[in-house]
């Protein structure tokens, strides 16, 4: 290898010397000067040529190396891992990161929970126009109607901000008929609707699947929030390392629209009589 090493170095010199001696061939021997000029010459930039694409063809053949091994690091890594448990678990944790990865790939960016609930605050601080939000009532709503911990507490606190700079909010909380006259669902109705959200109710069994939206999974936590139809911010329905994920592009955010859209078709709008929240569709049909 090394010899094959030391021959390339000489590569040019020995092309040199190749082309130089013939030239001193036909010059000295068969007395030919123009045509030894002309060889000398056209050896002198064969050898150039050659340097140039051993030069460039080595550099290629380097980065291509470097990607490999790059590409194959991890791989590299867990070959290395002897024992059989260890192995395992190495396995467990890069298949998370193929996840993870999928996901970046697809343009959203997975969030545990206290990440997701920045994130949102975050997006209600900067929106100037409109928010839609679709939330299970069994979320963990507290009854003054924000949330009993911290982050989401702050969220709340974010959203309560934004409509004190005119942005309009639009809440639909997706619930079963019996979930609707719970005291603890009345008083979180009431303390939104109080706040100045508009509020709408949609009942579960009523909703539409995810699955009827092309391009979204076909499990849906009915839990998103969509900021000036520019971001969009939505919770798994299962648990798992990540609590939610934020996509800012526009394919993904068109998809969210799109889903919000039909729910809010099968949502209804709330009446409040006697510090009672009721579907307005209803009273009316109690009226006729």
């Amino acid at each position: 290898m090394k010899f094959s090493q030391s021959i390339y170095n000489m590569a040019v010199f020995i092309e040199f010397l190749a082309g130089a001696g013939i030239a001193i061939f036909f010059h000295l021997v068969l007395h030919s000067p123009e045509i030894a000029y002309s060889i000398f010459g056209i050896g002198i930039l064969l050898s150039l040529a050659t340097y140039l694409i051993r030069e460039d063809l080595e550099k290629t053949r380097q980065e291509l190396i470097d990607q490999y091994n790059q590409a194959h690091e991890v791989t590299f890594a867990i070959a290395q891992i002897c024992d059989a448990e260890c192995h395992i678990k190495a396995e467990a944790m890069l298949s998370g990161v193929k996840r993870t990865i999928a996901q970046l790939q697809q343009g959203f960016i997975p969030l545990d929970e206290t990440e997701f609930h920045l994130e949102g605050a975050k997006c209600s601080e900067q929106a100037v126009r409109r928010m839609k939000s679709v939330d299970p009532i069994t979320n963990g709503w507290h009854t003054n109607g924000c949330h009993t911990r911290g982050a989401f507490a702050n969220y709340y606190q974010s959203n309560l901000r934004a409509l004190e700079r005119g942005v309009a909010i639009t809440r639909i909380f997706v619930m079963s008929h019996e979930e609707l006259t719970a005291p603890d669902s009345q008083k979180i109705l009431l303390a939104q609707h109080r706040a100045g959200i508009e509020v709408r109710i949609a009942f579960r069994e009523e909703l539409p699947t995810a699955s009827s939206m092309s391009g979204r999974d076909t499990n849906s936590s009915y839990n998103f929030a969509i900021y000036d139809d520019q971001i969009a911010t939505e919770v798994f329905p299962q648990s798992g390392t990540y609590f939610g994920r934020k996509t800012s592009q526009a394919v993904n955010v068109e998809k969210f629209l799109r889903f919000y859209e039909l729910i809010e078709h099968s949502s209804n709008v709330i009446a409040v009589e006697e510090e009672q929240v009721t579907i307005a569709s209803d009273i009316l049909k109690a009226a006729a």
